[in-house]
């Protein structure tokens, strides 16, 4: 009988003084704090790259997660076309010109649609494309910002006769900060679809 009460009263000690710790451990100093912003987990799909040689003009690799369409407000520009990345709700527009000793011209429409998108922008990152072999040259630009309407642009020439310039798009309002995954992303395809760039 005189174990079971010590046994008792050794339980009761216990709890009392894990009651104590708890109450001491939950001050009244202490405020929750909010749970941090997050954001939702994107699953990318692995890459693999098909041909697309159905344009007069040009021809490159693009992932195979891709559809191409013509441009459905350019019909008659049967070189202008949209990458379209359904799972993304992006797309990659690609339009076509014909240089005729104007490729000055085209270079000056480029800057101008930069500098409009710059004033959004944070930063820009550009770099240099010249591959002699297949006589593609240009550049490729990044812009940092939530407001940025094309975190991606690009242009393409062979300097005599043929222009492209393309841009990232996607179909809704952007948060560069949860949709950098995507952007990294979908810049491996704009890479693989300027090294593999070829004109006819």
């Amino acid at each position: 009988m005189e174990l079971r009460q010590k046994r008792f009263r050794l339980v009761c000690y216990a709890s009392l003084v894990m009651t104590l710790l708890l109450l001491v451990s939950c001050s009244e100093g202490e405020r929750p704090l909010p749970k941090p912003k997050g954001y939702f987990r994107i699953d990318l799909p692995e890459k693999n790259y098909v041909k697309v040689d159905t344009i007069e003009r040009y021809a490159f690799e693009a992932p195979d997660y891709a559809v191409i369409t013509n441009d459905p407000l350019s019909p008659d520009e049967k070189n202008w076309i949209n990458v379209v990345m359904p799972r993304f709700k992006a797309s990659i527009h690609l339009t076509h010109k014909v240089v005729n000793n104007n490729l000055g011209e085209y270079l000056e429409d480029v800057h101008t649609m930069l500098t409009k998108h710059l004033q959004k922008a944070n930063g820009m990152n550009d770099s240099l494309i010249i591959n002699p072999e297949q006589r593609v040259y240009g550049m490729l630009v990044e812009m940092d910002g939530k407001g940025v309407a094309t975190p991606l642009q690009f242009y393409l020439t062979d300097s005599t006769a043929n222009f492209v310039r393309g841009a990232l798009y996607f179909n809704f309002v952007p948060n560069n900060d949860s949709m950098q995954p995507v952007i990294d992303y979908l810049r491996q395809d704009i890479d693989k679809m300027i090294n593999t760039f070829e004109w006819k």
